[in-house]
């Protein structure tokens, strides 16, 4: 079983991040359905997940998550923002990555 889909963590996290974008009006990519193959954004959960957990110390409570998510999101590397973007553009299609 793979880790996000049986830690509650990863769940609060994205309940979160899904909080959070709503509350900011932030949009999100409407993701095609054509390359589950290629899901983003389990590789973006993922980094974020890595990065929030290597935090000394890691955050206990739901506001501490919050902020961790917020910091983190910005480093997120570039190389994988344009990979989100060409994938997108590409309708799910294939794309040099």
């Amino acid at each position: 079983m793979r880790r996000s889909e049986c830690s509650a963590p990863v769940r609060l996290i994205a309940r979160i991040c899904t909080q959070f974008l709503e509350a900011e009006n932030i949009p999100v990519l409407a993701w095609p359905a054509y390359s589950p193959d290629m899901s983003p954004i389990e590789h973006v959960w993922d980094a974020l997940d890595r990065r929030i957990q290597q935090r000394v110390p890691v955050p206990a409570n739901i506001q501490q998550h919050r902020t961790a998510i917020e910091e983190e999101w910005t480093n997120i590397p570039q190389a994988m923002r344009r990979r989100c973007v060409a994938l997108h553009e590409a309708n799910g299609g294939h794309t040099r990555y």
